[in-house]
């Protein structure tokens, strides 16, 4: 049994779903604290000027070492417009993007209180628009090292996530040359329902 625990992420990246795609069973980490500068609250997608970064704003609070599930966001200007009309430049001209959008503009129009909760439906929602189903359970307590399972938790952290994965067609590879590893939006729109092959394909 390939078991393996991984944090839910906003749009994560290519490597948390080729490791979810090879696993049998996925936990959830629902009990770390939260941390800047990770994709806990930000992707990566591949604009008409090269790689950009979204990042989802969130309520600061006084707790020094306050839980991912605790974080709150900030709703007081319209991050999800200016985010969706991002991917609305970036990908408008991919093959698969129209195929999905229906699936997509749903989440950026929903106003949802706690980080955790939206991760977990993007999660859900592009597990379902690649065709791949996967059991989860979530964490009770918060462990620094597990034995019982695979460790895919530094995932998260985009600048400590190595992993170099097999290229395929950008919208602006021509431009800008392939980039590496973006939000698994990037795949969906570009390979559509090629991408699972894809990701099961590739090795972490």
């Amino acid at each position: 049994m390939n078991n393996i625990l991984i944090h839910p992420g906003y749009f994560p990246s290519i490597s948390h779903f080729v490791a979810i795609a090879q696993s049998d069973l996925v936990t959830f980490e629902m009990d770390d604290n939260f941390q800047k500068q990770t994709n806990r609250n930000r992707m990566y997608i591949y604009s008409p000027n090269g790689i950009q970064l979204l990042n989802i704003p969130i309520k600061h609070s006084k707790v020094a070492h306050q839980k991912t599930k605790d974080v709150k966001l900030e709703t007081a200007f319209d991050w999800q417009k200016q985010h969706f009309k991002s991917l609305e430049a970036a990908y408008r001209t991919s093959p698969f993007f129209e195929y999905f959008e229906d699936d997509i503009a749903p989440i950026f129009q929903k106003k949802h209180t706690f980080l955790m909760d939206l991760n977990l439906e993007t999660m859900s929602v592009v597990s379902k628009c690649l065709g791949l189903e996967f059991d989860y359970n979530e964490t009770a307590e918060y462990f620094h090292e597990v034995t019982d399972k695979i460790d895919w938790r530094g995932l998260i952290n985009g600048k400590k996530d190595t992993s170099v994965f097999e290229p395929y067609t950008q919208v602006f590879g021509e431009k800008h040359g392939y980039l590496n590893n973006l939000s698994i939006l990037d795949l969906l729109f570009n390979e559509g329902r090629y991408a699972l092959d894809y990701l099961k394909k590739q090795r972490l």
